[in-house]
């Protein structure tokens, strides 16, 4: 038997170095005997110490393999406060050096209790998150401190601290539990031992302000108790200023809930109304061609987008062109070029374009979306996908473009493009080379993105995908012939 006693009961490097060796070393599960350093006692069959298990003579010890996914795992389930979660993640270690499927087997034990362990985890960790409420105690070096208690169900400081140091990276702050204190200085997260609540200051006026916040979003309309104590448990409440308030808004809620719906409706919100005013006007400036459109959305300020974006990228191609191909939206060199499909997803276009015998001179090519949306990173604007609102804004002009140019073909690339056309989500999996009839005649192609193709890692799917798609492009331009003939 072997006594594996770890530095901590959340000492994960230590417990992955001695399963990696005892694994190695062909150690089953039951041979073996785990404890962290608060554990306590020793197994009365374990050896005195913990000597390293010998390796058969003449054979190597065993390269232990397991998924990533495992890893992860294991780093959460470490936290959880069963004694046994170190014998658990062993045996599942194990038996993965035998089935390489056990973590996703039904019928694994160890993987049933490892992955229930873990859900608990992370919903221990998500209420962490959800309930720290932090007191100011004061300010140092121009610093405001502030200090918090908590009693999550398991061992998971470790977890949640790099999440408030994320979202409080300003201030100074302590959160205590009873296993482990966790504390933030502008520059270090440390960790020390654990307190008791004794040790929290007393309420300030932070706490008011929770109070009053709560008190203001508590809509008694929707109240469902049930569900507001599974999200919110009352075992929390101790540690939340504003729970002392919800006993006494659930039993006004009813009395509020018939006000409401008594009360006079309220005036239009007036910025809505303008909004709704500046775009009747946009509208009704006269747009009778392609170019006139094309003018207009030079100016086109209906989205965020265009805050940042350097220029309008409008469609180009001739004017009455049979077949449109639609993309999602612009790149960095198309924005800095001020034309569609220039950049690394452009040239890859290009070139299925070369291959499927299209011209793309005859094409009419443009983007549902006209405007460049990224996010800053360093020296680089890197991509960003544009939201739901903000195709359907930039429909606008995709309608006008279908209307001048009325192709008798229109390809779309991508799930932005589809949503374009069709003014909802539509699943390109299930269009894709399918041929579709739209209302006024047109036929439409379905189809992937090329950037879509310079972001799969995998070269034998990259390579099959590609060839799909230069189909996708010649199926276009058989339909257009046989119209022609």
């Amino acid at each position: 038997m072997h006594q594996i006693s770890l530095s901590s009961e959340t000492d994960f490097e230590g417990w992955r170095d001695a399963a990696r060796r005892l694994a190695g070393q062909g150690v089953p599960p039951s041979d073996i005997h785990w404890s962290g350093s608060a554990a306590g006692g020793d197994d009365l069959f374990a050896a005195a110490s913990a000597p390293e298990p010998a390796t058969p003579s003449g054979s190597a010890p065993r390269e232990v393999k397991v998924p990533k996914a495992f890893i992860d795992m294991a780093k959460r389930v470490i936290c959880h406060r069963d004694p046994a979660r170190f014998a658990w993640l062993y045996q599942l270690l194990w038996d993965l050096q035998r089935n390489c499927a056990a973590l996703t087997d039904p019928l694994n034990d160890a993987a049933r209790w490892v992955k229930a362990a873990d859900k608990q985890i992370r919903r221990d960790v998500h209420k962490m998150h959800a309930f720290v409420r932090f007191r100011k105690v004061g300010e140092r070096e121009g610093r405001e401190v502030f200090m918090s208690w908590f009693e999550p169900d398991n061992r998971i400081v470790g977890l949640t601290a790099p999440f408030f140091m994320r979202r409080f990276t300003g201030m100074d702050w302590t959160i205590l539990t009873p296993d482990a204190c966790a504390s933030w200085d502008g520059k270090k997260l440390t960790f020390a031992a654990g307190a008791d609540r004794s040790q929290m200051p007393a309420e300030d006026a932070i706490e008011d302000q929770w109070r009053t916040y709560y008190a203001s979003i508590f809509n008694p309309a929707r109240l469902k108790v049930d569900a507001m104590l599974s999200e919110m448990p009352a075992k929390y409440w101790k540690n939340l200023p504003e729970a002392e308030l919800i006993p006494d808004l659930i039993r006004k809620s009813s009395q509020r809930t018939g006000a409401l719906l008594s009360a006079p409706s309220t005036d239009a919100n007036i910025r809505t109304s303008r909004m709704s005013n500046f775009f009747a006007e946009e509208e009704a400036i006269e747009i009778n061609s392609l170019d006139d459109a094309r003018r207009a959305a030079s100016k086109c300020d209906r989205c965020p987008i265009h805050e940042c974006a350097s220029q309008t990228i409008f469609g180009e191609g001739p004017p009455d062109a049979r077949l449109m191909i639609i993309g999602e939206q612009p790149g960095d060199q198309e924005d800095i070029a001020g034309k569609p499909f220039v950049g690394p997803a452009g040239q890859l276009f290009d070139k299925a374009m070369t291959e499927a015998n299209v011209e793309r001179r005859k094409a009419y090519v443009t983007n549902a979306v006209k405007h460049f949306k990224f996010a800053p990173r360093g020296k680089r604007r890197m991509h960003q996908k544009p939201n739901a609102g903000e195709i359907d804004t930039c429909r606008f002009w995709l309608d006008l473009e279908r209307k001048f140019v009325a192709p008798d073909i229109i390809v779309t690339m991508g799930a932005t493009a589809l949503r374009g056309v069709f003014g909802k989500a539509v699943a390109l999996k299930d269009m894709r080379g399918a041929l579709t009839q739209l209302d006024n005649g047109t036929r439409l192609i379905a189809t992937i993105h090329p950037s879509y193709l310079l972001r799969l890692p995998d070269r034998q799917r990259a390579a099959e995908e590609y060839d799909r798609f230069v189909d996708d492009l010649a199926r276009a331009r058989s339909l257009l012939w046989s119209d022609a003939a």
